[in-house]
């Protein structure tokens, strides 16, 4: 208190009044209270990991975490998984002019620094752009596997987010399957394979991630085992169901500024007869199926 007396006013420095201690006070409170106005929300899951998310809806048996204020990204957790939702208090970086201005950390303080670790959907989103996958993809497998419970062990041994089975983690590389980052950018690439193997046919990819690459061969196709056929159809259904409801925002967001874009064409010149008759001369083709 009494160095930020010093910066601010150093002739009350010496004995600062309880009249401008209460007023610093009054200011930091208020700057606290600005910074987290805009923070994110943070979903606590029973096995203790935590997903960051701008806002969510709870659905029931169901609460969908929206990763962007536009909905356009989203996961789906069971409710009963979800044990509070609390606010991201954490303030923001500073700006590289504010920066420069900060004093040099002393070297312990670096060194006792924990690493920051990174919200899953950051971590999802960067393993799936260095993969070329969908975050939704990602995120429908890791719900399957693991129900995002980052420290799951399956009856066979399989660890972690997307269940890494320790002989395929150590494949790829992979040297802690219980970080998050490490396994879903191990299980990531391990899709990505999958796809590329069976020309991103993703029923087949999908049950090779589940019963193993050699099943689909015995098979050629997913194999007749009731879990493998399950966990194909949820996630299938899961990922279908986050990209109907995007098409429905979208064509929603369309509708939206319809009425503004046909003032503006009523508005517009009128074709003239040569270019009618030119459209009527050479049609447009008609565009290619999505």
């Amino acid at each position: 208190m009494n160095d930020l007396l010093r910066m601010i006013c150093p002739a009350t420095a010496a004995k600062p009044s309880r009249a401008v201690k209460l007023a610093l006070l009054c200011l930091a409170m208020v700057a606290i209270f600005i910074a987290s106005a805009s923070a994110a929300d943070i979903a606590t899951l029973r096995n203790g990991f935590t997903i960051r998310h701008e806002h969510h809806l709870v659905m029931g048996a169901t609460t969908r975490l929206f990763f962007s204020a536009d909905d356009s990204n989203f996961t789906d957790v069971p409710t009963e998984e979800i044990t509070s939702f609390e606010k991201d208090l954490s303030l923001p970086a500073p700006t590289p002019a504010q920066a420069a201005d900060l004093p040099p950390a002393p070297a312990s303080a670096l060194v006792a620094r924990p690493k920051t670790a990174l919200s899953l959907n950051q971590v999802v989103d960067n393993a799936s752009a260095a993969y070329h996958l969908d975050p939704d993809l990602v995120n429908s497998v890791i719900h399957a596997e693991s129900g995002f419970n980052a420290h799951a062990v399956s009856p066979k041994g399989a660890r972690g987010l997307m269940q890494l089975m320790p002989q395929t983690a150590n494949q790829l590389g992979v040297n802690d399957a219980f970080d998050p980052q490490d396994n879903v950018t191990g299980g990531s690439r391990y899709l990505r394979e999958l796809l590329e193997h069976y020309n991103f046919d993703l029923v087949k990819a999908l049950a090779a991630y589940n019963a193993g690459p050699g099943r689909v061969e015995q098979y050629r196709g997913v194999p007749p085992f009731r879990e493998t056929r399950a966990y194909v159809a949820r996630i299938v259904r899961e990922y279908n169901a986050k990209k109907i409801a995007q098409e429905k925002a979208e064509k929603a967001e369309k509708a939206r500024t319809a009425p503004h874009k046909a003032v503006a064409h009523a508005h517009a010149a009128p074709k003239t007869n040569a270019t009618l008759a030119a459209k009527a001369t050479h049609p447009e083709s008609p565009s290619s199926p999505r």
